[in-house]
């Protein structure tokens, strides 16, 4: 970090967080003219260092979460500007691609359930399209014998959240945008209900009459009660790698118990575990053997694959999945957190909600049903 960035002590807007979230939101802010400060509290309990990357409205599509939908399918329509903004103003590559995905049924049971899944689909006006089990293969090759029928989506896409983060940061920075290393204590009031800055576990403060909590799943310790009710959901990531014309697939590949997604630099990233195991980041041999034992199910050339690491990571998780975005607590303070697996897909989407809503514009239309007051209204507690 620069000096100039340890030691400012004010700005229009503190962002508390560095993942993918903050950034974008940061980077919203500071391209309107807003002084921005980040606060980086360090790779850590980052669910982006270890996400996948998909960016797949119609494969997270379920019952009773319309509302989630609405806000992805709008990022997902952001996401190619928001790439090419991105490489514009860093020249940096951003690696957006759209590759389309195939979700397999690998027995009976689960192949009902995505027959389901794409009526559902077709209820809702998403484009996939049901295919049999030689289809499936005729389009992965790679496919393994069990599967047994499934469904593409074409228009689904794939990103590195590793390389995005890297990029916002180059232009963060080049916005006008300080990034401090920190750990956010608390907010502070002036006493009158108005935000007056943040104060840091140093001792420190910085002084700003509006703040964003973007802390993924500390959200909850920091915002006003009820507001954002965050739990910690575990997942495990192993990450493999092919030599260049050997790639087990090309498209996203998806089953009931694990995704494969390819990269165009040759990597593959097969994820991901779901466990409510509080604040434990640890990678175990039982979750790495349950990925690879399905990833090979679906895509037997994956164990030809280089093993190049694995990580597990934290995902912020409402009651209801979707993640909270809006105006909390004392005059000044927005949130913008819980948003479980879709971080990656919903980043576009957020930064324009805050953006918009530090310029008193419009916000996009489904940033109303993702309001932080919908759970302190059916008193659920943080």
């Amino acid at each position: 970090m620069d000096g100039e960035d340890q030691t400012r002590s004010g700005a229009d807007l503190v962002v508390a967080g560095a993942g993918l979230i903050g950034l974008s939101c940061a980077l919203e802010a500071a391209r309107s003219g807003l002084e921005v400060v980040v606060v980086d509290a360090g790779a850590g309990e980052r669910a982006s260092e270890v996400a996948a990357g998909m960016i797949a409205p119609v494969g997270e599509a379920s019952w009773g979460e319309e509302a989630l939908l609405g806000a992805a399918l709008d990022s997902a329509a952001r996401w190619p500007g928001f790439a090419e903004r991105l490489e514009e103003e860093t020249g940096e590559p951003v690696g957006y691609r759209r590759c389309g995905a195939l979700h397999v049924g690998l027995d009976r049971d689960e192949t009902a359930e995505l027959r389901r899944m794409h009526d559902l689909h077709g209820e809702l006006g998403l484009e996939s399209e049901w295919l049999t089990a030689g289809a499936c293969r005729k389009l992965e090759p790679g496919l393994g014998t069990d599967a047994a029928g499934g469904y593409v989506a074409a228009g689904e896409a794939e990103v590195d959240p590793r390389r995005v983060l890297a990029v916002l940061r180059i232009a963060c920075r080049r916005a006008g945008a300080a990034i401090r290393e920190g750990v956010v204590a608390g907010v502070r009031d002036d006493g009158s209900g108005r935000v007056a800055g943040i104060e840091l576990a140093d001792g420190s403060r910085i002084d700003s009459e509006r703040v964003l909590l973007a802390t993924g799943v500390r959200l909850g310790e920091l915002a006003a009660a009820g507001t954002a009710p965050i739990r910690p959901v575990k997942g495990e990531v192993v990450r493999l790698r092919a030599r260049p014309g050997e790639e087990p697939c090309e498209r996203i590949i998806a089953s009931e118990r694990v995704y494969v997604v390819p990269r165009a630099n040759g990597e593959v990233v097969v994820g991901a575990t779901v466990e409510d195991r509080g604040f434990d980041t640890r990678v175990t041999a039982g979750g790495v053997h349950e990925l690879l034992r399905e990833a090979y199910r679906a895509v037997p050339e994956i164990a030809e694959l280089e093993l190049t690491g694995f990580a597990a990571g934290l995902r912020p998780t409402t009651p209801d999945n979707a993640p909270v975005i809006g105006r909390a607590g004392p005059e000044g303070l927005l949130v913008a957190g819980g948003h479980h697996r879709n971080g990656v897909l919903l980043a576009p989407f957020t930064a324009a909600a805050i953006g918009a809503m530090l310029q008193d514009e419009p916000v996009p239309e489904a940033v109303a049903a993702l309001a932080p007051g919908r759970f302190a209204a059916s008193g659920v507690a943080s």
